[in-house]
């Protein structure tokens, strides 16, 4: 790209946003961009951005503590004994100087909290990994400078909230709301009480993207994550990004031009790095923020945690094969792709079932979740009433029975929920406390007043060491066998991220899918059973001529008698044709 088509481009992003400023503006994004240049060591990222070897770790830097250790050093510890060549990405949780929300409500942007570690402790994991950074660029913590700023009318702070009056908060009746806390947080300053706008908690203190300087402020944070390693880049709660009175203040023009711009920039100065959008919506409203392949570069599978739990607890796989069915026909820019993960940090989703599963049957999986200690977190709705955001459970507790001790069926349909996302087009990403079949940790609730601490156990290193050891523990029979099935993904080229994908038609209770590699050489039939029965499958209705078949997962040729193939109760199996 010439510095004539990059200005032209650059000049379209910031008149679409700032309008008649844009030509003023232009200078001072160049000065932002020549700062990183000049700063950057090396050559940039212009690596292929994935391929079938990319599977994304989620942790927190103090995920897993040893005693005498910093825990980022302790962290990368355990991920080089016990992860290296089983994950190529490691998304590691805010590590930034934070006041609440266990990281998300930032004090200081560009520094790594000092009970965790520092700058060298985050560069060190690049010895074995890739690292994804999170850029929580919608809000800044009551702590950070700005803020105080603000209270004290100085500057630049005071100019990067958004301050709300009486009068225009009768103008906020459409916004959309991810939480059921008052939106407007009130500031006491010397010039009296004030309202600002706070989307997630009154510690949360939305930025004002109306204002550049913001822009330009982010635009360089982003730019000095990739200088400091990252490989992708999360934009957390980005669909929230701008606001206008009168308006819902989701998803607005604006904001996805802003997104347009990171990815402008990315493919000029980083061209391997990976955007990322977080958005945690229904589906339809998900998917738009691939653009027209001009935006994130990976979106998140909002809508997969709850499909698949929903599946698996039901022992249906109706609306998960009507959804993937649907996602298959769709028109996917080229070059994206999407992040497929089932746990997370955060609770499981309800909003992405919108439209996918009728909201009776979405009150019966709250119910069922309920019965097995969930949470369930509210957000406000614009007609006054509070609706159900997400499930807070520890999803591997998910598919723990209630009343059944013990319970034959936990694991095995833990595991399968677990195996599901891995044959999917996409990049699988795992969370550690999945990775370790942690339990629900009421306790963490109790001590930090959050149920979202309900699934972010931290673990004592020694001690989670000796659980994977020992095969008869809970952890011992989870871990390593999902560090297996990752590692023989590695090695399927049909499973490289945009490798073509076709769900099948079967039987309600089996999921069923066919990958291909991108040269045509490789084909994988990934099977699933969801019912806690076996089920045989005609084969030769699925593939139409006479193959011997290889189950790659399990090492071993599969129960067959002639094309039949007979699958035990909540099994995967991946299938390899060899023709005759």
């Amino acid at each position: 790209m010439t510095q004539t088509d990059l200005d032209s481009r650059l000049l379209h992003h910031l008149g679409v946003l700032y309008g008649e400023q844009a030509q003023e503006l232009l200078p001072r994004l160049h000065q932002v961009i020549s700062h990183h240049i000049e700063l950057r060591q090396g050559e940039c990222l212009k690596r292929a951005k994935w391929d079938e070897q990319d599977i994304m770790l989620i942790t927190y830097g103090d995920s897993v503590q040893y005693p005498g250790m910093k825990p980022l050093a302790g962290l990368k510890q355990f991920l080089d004994r016990r992860l290296h060549n089983v994950f190529s990405m490691v998304h590691i949780l805010p590590f930034f100087p934070y006041s609440s929300d266990d990281g998300f409500s930032v004090s200081d942007f560009r520094s790594v909290n000092p009970d965790l570690g520092d700058w060298d402790d985050i560069a060190a994991f690049k010895q074995n990994f890739d690292l994804m950074f999170d850029l929580v660029l919608n809000h800044m913590s009551r702590e950070h400078l700005w803020f105080v700023n603000y209270v004290q009318d100085a500057s630049p702070g005071r100019d990067y909230v958004i301050e709300v009056d009486e009068e225009e908060s009768k103008n906020l009746s459409m916004v959309v709301r991810p939480r059921a806390s008052p939106l407007l947080s009130r500031v006491r300053t010397p010039r009296g009480n004030r309202h600002v706008w706070a989307t997630f908690s009154n510690d949360q203190i939305d930025l004002n993207y109306a204002n550049p300087e913001v822009l330009l402020e982010f635009i360089d944070t982003l730019l000095d994550y990739v200088r400091h390693g990252a490989r992708a880049v999360r934009l957390d709660a980005v669909a929230f990004l701008w606001k206008e009175l009168g308006s819902s203040c989701i998803h607005l023009p604006q904001t996805h031009e802003v997104v347009k711009l990171f990815r402008t920039l990315m493919e000029v100065l980083e061209p391997g790095a990976i955007l990322l959008t977080e958005t945690n919506v229904p589906y339809a409203e998900n998917i738009g923020y691939f653009g027209e392949g001009d935006e994130a570069d990976m979106i998140y599978q909002f809508s997969l945690p709850p499909l698949i739990l929903h599946a698996i607890h039901t022992e249906s796989t109706r609306y998960l094969t009507q959804w993937a069915m649907h996602l298959d026909q769709e028109e996917r820019p080229a070059g994206c792709t999407y992040l497929n993960f089932t746990a997370s940090h955060d609770g499981v989703g309800l909003r992405p079932l919108e439209g996918i599963i009728p909201d009776d049957e979405v009150d019966e999986l709250i119910e069922e979740m309920r019965s097995r200690g969930a949470f369930v977190s509210m957000r406000a709705n614009s007609d006054g009433q509070d609706r159900p955001y997400e499930l807070n459970i520890s999803y591997f507790d998910a598919f723990r029975h209630p009343e059944e001790i013990p319970d034959r069926w936990h694991i095995s349909r833990f595991s399968l929920s677990q195996t599901m996302p891995l044959a999917l087009r996409g990049i699988p990403a795992v969370y550690i406390n999945a990775l370790a079949g942690t339990p629900n940790d009421p306790v963490g609730v109790e001590r930090t007043g959050m149920t979202r601490s309900i699934n972010r156990r931290k673990w004592d290193g020694p001690e989670l060491e000796n659980l994977i050891d020992h095969p008869l523990t809970e952890t011992g029979r989870v871990f390593p066998e999902y560090a297996r099935r990752l590692k023989i993904r590695q090695g399927i080229k049909a499973f490289h991220p945009e490798a073509p994908q076709r769900v099948l038609d079967l039987p309600d209770g089996i999921f069923g899918i066919m990958r291909t590699s991108l040269d045509g050489q490789q084909e994988v039939l990934a099977l699933h059973n969801l019912k806690s029965r076996v089920m045989e499958i005609d084969l030769s209705e699925i593939y139409g001529e006479k193959v011997n078949w290889f189950d790659v997962l399990h090492q071993e040729i599969p129960d067959m008698s002639a094309d039949t193939l007979r699958m035990l109760p909540l099994q995967a199996v991946w299938l390899l044709p060899e023709k005759e």
